[in-house]
């Protein structure tokens, strides 16, 4: 496997969100050949001989998959053959940040925001949604021509059809899914939303008969079949596993293993999700969608540790992270601002259209830090919508096209929940505040685990961070 790891200088966006006028964004990529003029990831991949083709995008949220439990990572006991395969086939990211919970993360991808600037910055904020003024990646492409559609969950918001929050007012054509945040935890839901309509599953009232997984894919493969080979689209694919409540209808191919039944559910979870991917892959494919479609899988968070307190939708089943070493190598897991917290597993798609000749070979590993914040700038470059301005994301459309890689100054992320945890991180260096104590300092470079305390050694790396920990906060 070959890496990419850019170090070129960074471009950043600071003030009010607006969207750019006209054309594209200000900072679309250079055209790989030499072109000095700003030329958009399609017409970057028009000079190099592929048509000029915007391409559709499939994004896949999966909740709480841990960096370590993905083969392509490292794993080796749990399955997972259909993300390795994308891994093998494009790329895997192998510094990818979400933050340490859904929710921030969520409202993060939607609006290129890190939790220091972003509405949501803990998952008891979700409820408060977004209002009209906000500028969502589904509104950046649907002004773009694109047909946008979110299946699964979507997380903020009253429980209402008609808020000015749901995902219909927010720059989707369609949803179907769960609207609340809570409301996701349910497995066996006895409603869904189906746009602005509630459809009931009465038949959940007491007993698991039908799973809101399988409804997700069912209409996911529907949107898929629903849109024009000539019409571009986004579609958010959003699973509520591996999250607790660590049950599923079945706990193949995992039944024979002498584990306890949450860890067997656990791992089916895992396993059922990547089928999912699969499934909408091979969709694709039937669909002639396959060859302009770029495929993103990400996870919101890292690994979780929970299950036992989760009766009130009918499960107490706990599951340990360190079972299947879902952080890898990593510190902390789901709610840490530690790398074992944020660092999650992204792998992507480069189809035919997209790729030139400058493009990475199948299999690279790209080792410059990504966000989801930097999800909705490359999803509006690579088709060519115009950039919110005021993002702290950052395009990495020039990592599929081969163009010059713009990077980040620094990274940061605040968790609120139950404190006040913030961590940013800028080349090597990581600092990690607990409730605005002292700050640690680590050298990820030497100490990916970040076991390692360097703070007392190089105080002005210590000053520094500190300083861009106060910048950081709107």
């Amino acid at each position: 496997m070959t890496s990419l790891n850019h170090e070129l200088p960074s471009s950043s966006r600071l003030g009010r969100r607006t969207l750019l006028g006209g054309g594209l964004a200000a900072t679309a990529i250079a055209g790989y050949a030499g072109s000095r003029q700003p030329a958009s990831a399609a017409e970057t991949a028009s000079s190099a001989g592929v048509p000029a083709r915007r391409p559709n995008f499939l994004l896949v949220v999966v909740d709480d998959l841990g960096w370590g439990e993905v083969g392509a990572y490292g794993q080796e006991v749990l399955q997972t053959p259909v993300l390795d395969g994308i891994a093998a086939d494009g790329l895997r990211f192998d510094q990818a940040y979400a933050t340490p919970t859904c929710a921030p993360t969520r409202c993060s991808l939607f609006t290129g925001l890190h939790t220091g600037h972003a509405r949501v910055k803990q998952n008891s904020q979700a409820g408060r949604g977004f209002l009209p003024e906000d500028v969502t990646i589904g509104e950046v492409l649907q002004g773009a021509g694109y047909t946008t559609g979110i299946i699964g969950k979507w997380g903020f918001g009253p429980d209402r059809g008609d808020s000015a929050s749901h995902p219909l007012r927010q720059g989707f054509d369609r949803f179907f899914g769960y609207i609340t945040h809570l409301h996701a935890h349910d497995y066996w839901p006895t409603y869904l939303w189906s746009d602005h309509t509630r459809v009931e599953y009465p038949e959940n009232a007491g007993a698991d008969v039908t799973y809101a997984g399988t409804l997700i894919t069912e209409e996911a493969l529907r949107f898929l079949d629903d849109v024009g080979a000539d019409e571009p689209f986004f579609l958010d694919v959003s699973y509520t596993t591996p999250h607790a409540p660590n049950e599923i209808p079945s706990d193949a191919p995992y039944s024979d293993r002498p584990w306890p039944e949450g860890e067997r559910n656990h791992a089916a979870q895992v396993t059922w999700t990547d089928t999912q991917v699969g499934l909408l892959m091979d969709r694709l494919e039937r669909n002639g969608l396959a060859d302009n479609t770029v495929v993103l899988v990400v996870s919101d968070n890292g690994p979780h540790q929970e299950g036992a307190s989760y009766g009130h939708v009918g499960s107490n089943l706990p599951h340990d992270a360190e079972f299947f070493d879902s952080n890898g190598p990593l510190r902390g897991i789901k709610r840490d601002v530690y790398e074992g917290g944020i660092r999650v597993p992204m792998v992507a798609s480069i189809p035919p259209a997209l790729r030139t000749d400058a493009s990475p070979a199948p299999g690279t590993a790209v080792r410059t830090p990504i966000a989801v914040w930097d999800l909705l700038p490359t999803f509006a470059e690579l088709g060519g919508a115009s950039i919110p301005d005021g993002l702290d994301g950052i395009s990495f459309a020039p990592t599929f096209v081969g163009g010059e890689q713009p990077t980040h100054d620094y990274l940061y992320w605040q968790f609120p929940e139950g404190g006040f945890d913030e961590a940013v991180r800028f080349g090597q260096w990581k600092a990690v505040r607990h409730d605005r104590g002292a700050t640690q300092l680590f050298q990820l470079n030497r100490d990916l685990s970040e076991q390692n305390d360097v703070a007392a050694t190089f105080p002005s790396v210590v000053r520094r961070a500190e300083r861009l920990m106060r910048e950081s906060v709107a």
